[in-house]
Parts: C-alpha cells; structure tokens; sequence
C-alpha cells in the first residue's frame, strides 16, 4: 500500500480490545480491516489468538512505517489509563496522566 509522497510508505497504528477487556496495541503496512479479520480468525496464534473477538478501538495512519512502529512501542509503554484516555479521544486526561505519572480513575462506566 503507497501512501503520501512519492514511494513512501506508511503504515496503522491500532488498539484492539480483546473478548477480556484487555487492550492489544499493534501495527501494519496493510489494510486496516484485513489485519482485524485475521485477528478475529485467529490467524496469528500470539496474544489476541485465545481473547477473540477483538473489536478495533483506535487507530492512527502514520506516513512513515518507522513512525509507526516506535508509535506502536509507544503506545505498548502506556498504561490502561492513559490507552483509555487516548482511545476515548480525553487529551486533556491525557496530558494530566503523562504530567503527573500516575493512575488516576477513569471517568467511564463499566469494567476494564
């Protein structure tokens, strides 16, 4: 997939919640929707393989692919709170936790 200028190319950066509540954080050059697929048939026997269904919750296209794998190590760094803040859209949260370095409670309803 060519994506931006000239013979670039980019890649997604995505954040899958798992049947657990679990999040799964990866990364790939391809479509989106075929990587979900995959996930959700099983197709790589890692760590989603035994959490399916996975529902996609965030992703993000980076032009360079190398852009999205340190995104990708990133974003595998964090933690649930700030995903959840991140994947919710709560830059403001998200700024406060990353600031502060601690783990505040999450406004939302429901289990994790």
């Amino acid at each position: 997939m060519r994506a931006g200028h000239g013979s670039k190319m980019g890649a997604y950066v995505y954040i899958l919640r798992c049947r657990d509540g679990r999040y799964y954080v990866g990364s790939t050059r391809g479509s989106l929707e075929k990587r979900v697929a995959e996930h959700n048939a099983g197709t790589y026997g890692g760590y989603t393989k035994s959490r399916r269904p996975v529902e996609l919750v965030y992703s993000r296209y980076l032009d360079r692919i190398t852009d999205a794998i340190a995104t990708e190590r990133q974003l595998k760094g964090w933690s649930r709170a700030k995903n959840e803040a991140l994947i919710e859209g709560d830059f403001d949260l998200l700024v406060q936790l990353a600031k502060n370095r601690t783990e505040l409670p999450h406004p939302s309803t429901g289990s994790g």
